[in-house]
């Protein structure tokens, strides 16, 4: 799942729990949006975690020291 249908899920979760008041025989639509914000939560959670390690860079090796020569030829 990418970052836009965790997010989705969230928004969907949100609207079936706090604004809707249908009421179907056997379903309960707020346990529902609950259980869809949880897996919207889980979602971008477990996402950030993937692609946070896949970015992370080693640390580049510490830049050579150059030392300057200040003899003088004539």
């Amino acid at each position: 799942m990418g970052m836009g249908w965790c997010i989705g899920l969230l928004g969907i979760g949100a609207i079936l729990t706090f604004a809707v008041d249908w009421h179907l025989a056997g379903i309960n639509i707020h346990l529902v949006g609950v259980i869809l914000m949880a897996v919207g939560i889980i979602g971008i959670a477990s996402y950030i975690s993937i692609f946070k390690r896949r970015r992370m860079q080693p640390p580049s090796p510490a830049a050579p020291v150059v030392e300057e020569d200040h003899r003088f030829y004539r």
